[in-house]
């Protein structure tokens, strides 16, 4: 609720400067506030349909989707809320006269449509940023209740703030006021970040980084008051992972400095070039030395042509199995216990998440069926085809047998890899028995457990998963370390470059001739 609010009253008393400035100046020409307010009210409309229509499709896509949305928007809002603190930090005591000379502009023209759509535009790019910045406040709140109510009550004193400072009622220190609001928003943003981060895992698309690194469980235990602050304020998980503490500290910090930063201590206008310069190269080599110094060399992946113990339903040794690639379609090759080798074609079937990963699914062509299955079955042969005791139903005082017996068998294996190496594979081995005569008034049907059964076992399934896992996490590291960070670190070098540059254009431009 906290963070919903504070977002409400800043943008929301934002917005309101913004309407207070122009109808100020309009009131003192003495013209009708009326378009203004048209342009007003279409914006807020507007607004409100993009807050909805995100909170919408968001909440009807799959899963999988839902996370990649909720990456986007959370990244979209720190972007928002990123720029906004800038662009307040730049603007704000140039922007009463900016408005003024757009509504002058507007009024010179005599066209009211000019005068509602600058009151539109101006509104409009708050709603927007308030609507990006509440849905994902929203996403990440524990109640959407209290978020709706915070969120309720700060546009609600906005809006009266915004009333009495129209009136001249009261005044306010609004420097003091974005400085210590701005602030509170850098821990929202950075909560987002963290989010964002983690839903992008969830997502599939960030796999780097996922280490624990400490657990705040004893600090904010689920559903305590410092769980609601701690994880629905400020976004910070009881058990963040290590990219996610890394994002959110190199947001902060900076964001932080930057709000908090004396403007006194700022460097001055002929000392920036100089300072964008010098953090331009400091980038710079730290891009090279990732280069130079990060390892290259991914690891090999966990090898598709290791054998695979197998053990029976029962838990005891089957034999081995491991899947082979020299065709154009994986087989698998399956050794029984007793040296013989059998080997299945397999078929794709798509994809499904098995033991926590994304997996290949295959199953193999069924093997024929036995040639010697009796034709007829005793009494004592069905107990011991239904594991000791006769199928409930079929008694032997009154159905003594002997049986005539139709097999049907079921010998379906299903293979599942991750880029082809094994990670489970279940032969399900069976047959249905269709039993007739033998003083059965009707026929009956039973399942009978094949001996041909068997499975990879759990512990061996939990350990590929793992390696699989543990592959990719450290191949994803190592193009961070020698790739991505390198090129990000060469961008915002040459960024700061450019800035530097015309900045020192705009210096020499403006010095008076010697």
């Amino acid at each position: 609720m906290l963070a919903t609010l504070v977002i409400g009253l800043r943008e929301g008393l934002e917005a309101a400067l913004i309407v207070g400035m122009i109808a100020a100046f309009l009131r003192r020409n003495a013209v009708s506030l009326k378009p203004m307010w048209l342009g007003v009210a279409a914006a807020a409309v507007l607004s409100a349909l993009v807050g909805i229509t995100l909170e919408i499709v968001s909440a009807s896509l799959p899963q999988a989707q839902q996370e990649a949305m909720e990456t986007v928007i959370g990244a979209a809002a720190v972007v928002i809320v990123t720029f906004m603190i800038l662009w307040m930090s730049k603007n704000s005591r140039t922007m009463k006269s900016t408005l003024e000379q757009h509504a002058g502009s507007a009024l010179k023209g005599g066209s009211v449509a000019a005068l509602a759509g600058m009151a539109f535009l101006a509104v409009l790019r708050e709603g927007v940023e308030t609507a990006v910045f509440m849905v994902a406040a929203f996403q990440s709140s524990l109640s959407p209740l209290a978020a709706g109510s915070g969120a309720v009550l700060g546009l609600a004193i906005a809006s009266g703030i915004g009333v009495v400072l129209f009136r001249g009622a009261i005044k306010v220190n609004l420097a003091r006021f974005f400085t210590a609001t701005g602030a509170f928003l850098v821990f929202v943003a950075a909560g987002l970040v963290m989010k964002s981060l983690r839903t992008a895992h969830e997502a599939g698309w960030l796999n780097i980084g996922q280490d624990a690194t400490v657990s705040l469980a004893w600090l904010a235990p689920n559903g305590s008051a410092r769980a609601s602050i701690l994880t629905g304020v400020l976004g910070i998980p009881n058990d963040p992972r290590l990219i996610e503490v890394a994002g959110w500290a190199l947001y902060l910090v900076p964001m932080l400095a930057f709000v908090l930063w004396p403007r006194s201590w700022r460097p001055s206008a002929a000392r920036l070039p100089r300072v964008q310069f010098a953090a331009a190269g400091t980038l710079a080599v730290a891009a090279l030395a990732l280069a130079v110094v990060a390892p290259m060399t991914v690891p090999a992946p966990p090898s598709p042509a290791g054998t695979t113990p197998l053990v029976t339903a029962g838990g005891q040794p089957s034999g081995t199995v491991r899947v082979t690639l020299g065709g154009a379609t994986p087989a698998l090759a399956v050794t029984a216990g007793d040296g013989t080798k059998t080997t299945y074609p397999l078929t794709s079937q798509g994809t499904e998440s098995h033991a926590g990963r994304t997996a290949g699914v295959y199953t193999a062509e069924p093997a024929a069926a036995p040639a010697a299955d009796p034709a007829k079955v005793s009494a004592t042969e069905l107990a011991g085809l239904n594991g000791g005791r006769m199928p409930v139903g079929i008694s032997s005082q009154e159905s003594p047998g002997p049986f005539q017996a139709a097999w049907k068998h079921k010998r379906n294996i299903t293979v599942w890899l991750v880029n082809g190496a094994l990670l489970d594979a279940v032969n399900s081995a069976g047959a249905t028995l269709t039993l007739s005569g033998g003083g059965l008034s009707t026929t009956r049907t039973i399942v009978v457990a094949g001996g041909g059964q068997w499975q990879v076992p759990g512990a061996h399934v939990s350990a590929a998963a793992a390696e699989l896992t543990a592959h990719e996490s450290a191949a994803a590291e190592i193009v961070l370390w020698s790739l991505y960070l390198p090129v990000a670190f060469a961008i915002a070098a040459l960024l700061l470059a450019l800035a530097g540059r015309r900045n020192r254009r705009q210096l020499l431009a403006t010095a008076p001739p010697p």
